[in-house]
């Protein structure tokens, strides 16, 4: 999988931030410098947020070098965008601003997560079985962290398409009825709020291949939507929205559960606390929930690393907007082959990134040796060897990432063996060997 974040090695300071907030332990610091680990890595952009020295990126299209790649270009907004502008009071400015730039049309996204909301209700009215609780499939994030971690909730993710992706393949029908051109002559751009949704993009989890053509941040086209959207004040508007309450709402956490006008669902935002729910959910301590909304950012989409504004804000603003809109103007009508648009068309499988060995012996031992190792560590969790933990420094070691001299305590006890002093915590930096001697009063 080629992903959307990347490290820009120059101004890597080997400061170790980043590895203390990886949920997954992608990151280590060797030589100096942070490495990622692409296949932990689930691009949910928590190390871009961190980095004090800005050193990790993500990397999106550029709208001026994809625009002239197709006849007829077409902008797929995710609602996180609308909470982007301060005193916005008509989604119209900004869907006609991004024609402005270029772009020959405009499909909502929160269009398409009207009609998967719609098409759930009818799923949960229709008595369709599945298994429970349903976990939403909107965060690719998630998606990849179930995957990789936790393989046996992998049937509880709902099996639906995002609504990113149900856009492109609309919009994209909905061009070719309209210009007469060939699909392959439309390019359809999602503008998202988040590393992650770049590599849906190119990548996508559930579908044999892509139906986007790229994905331009937030950040990005915030800053070429200023200057036509202040010449575009006191003009007529194209009535572009095409959205309500229930799509828009897909912006901040809830606003999916909202959506699906469910009573028993549970919303939770943030990495950490999504991870938390997981394990809860595979331990079967969350058996009264029917459906479980996981967003990676704080507070959603509108917490992405590729946003401009602070995510209460944002979300201040999106609910600001809701209040003009009607409930919802989108219903799912499909029938016949067509209803099948919004399902998966490949199943998703486990991705056994933390395996240690093919062998099942050789990884038991390894296993044995990882454990014996982790219990000659001092516990500390200090970052000093750049692992983010004892216990991941020790694999490191088994599996021959690192050395065990990279510790800092483990050094020590060298020196002790060669100097033949009895206590070598003279050799240590002054933080280590203030915790050093404050372990040994302990002892």
């Amino acid at each position: 999988m080629k992903h959307s974040v990347v490290l820009e090695y120059k101004r890597c300071r080997g400061c170790t931030t980043c590895i203390k907030n990886c949920p997954t332990e992608a990151i280590r610091v060797r030589n100096g410098k942070a490495t990622i680990l692409n296949a932990r890595c689930i691009d949910c952009g928590k190390c871009i947020q961190v980095c004090p020295h800005k050193a990790i990126k993500s990397i999106s299209d550029t709208p001026a070098a994809q625009l002239t790649r197709f006849q007829y270009n077409v902008a797929l907004p995710e609602p996180a965008l609308y909470g982007q502008f301060q005193n916005m009071d008509d989604i119209d400015y900004i869907l006609n601003g991004l024609l402005a730039l270029g772009f020959q049309d405009v499909f909502e996204v929160a269009r398409a997560a009207e009609l998967l909301a719609d098409y759930q209700r009818q799923v949960i009215t229709g008595g369709v079985e599945r298994v429970m609780p349903q976990i939403s499939s909107a965060c690719p994030t998630v998606m990849r962290l179930i995957r990789m971690r936790f393989p046996k909730l992998i049937p509880n993710i709902s099996p639906v398409i995002t609504p990113m992706e149900l856009a492109a393949i609309l919009a994209r029908r909905e061009a070719v009825d309209k210009t007469g051109l060939k699909p392959e002559e439309i390019g359809v751009y999602a503008i998202v709020p988040c590393s992650s949704k770049v590599t849906a993009a190119h990548t996508p989890d559930a579908l044999e291949r892509p139906v986007l053509d790229g994905a331009f941040a937030i950040r990005d086209v915030y800053l070429k939507l200023l200057s036509p959207m202040k010449k575009l004040r006191g003009t007529t508007l194209r009535p572009l929205s095409s959205a309500g309450i229930m799509g828009v709402g897909w912006a901040y956490c809830g606003g999916e559960s909202a959506a699906r006008m469910g009573e028993r669902y549970v919303a939770v935002d943030g990495i950490e606390n999504v991870i938390r729910m997981l394990e809860e959910i595979e331990d079967g301590r969350l058996p009264e929930a029917d459906f479980i909304e996981l967003n990676a950012c704080v507070q959603g989409c509108v917490g992405g690393c590729l946003t401009v504004e602070n995510p209460y804000a944002a979300r201040m603003r999106v609910k600001k907007l809701m209040k003009g809109l009607p409930v919802s103007r989108n219903r799912f009508t499909f029938t016949g082959p067509d209803r099948d648009i919004v399902k998966f068309d490949q199943e998703l499988q486990y991705v056994p990134v933390f395996v240690l060995d093919e062998d099942r012996g050789v990884a038991m031992e390894k296993l044995m040796r990882i454990e014996e190792l982790e219990a000659q560590l001092p516990g500390l969790h200090c970052g000093s060897c750049g692992a983010p933990s004892c216990r991941a420094f020790a694999e490191d070691v088994v599996l021959g990432r690192a050395s065990v001299e990279d510790c800092i305590f483990k050094m020590r006890e060298r020196m002790q063996y060669i100097t033949g002093s009895p206590d070598a915590n003279e050799y240590l930096p002054a933080p280590f060997r203030h915790q050093a001697e404050k372990g040994k009063k302990e002892k």
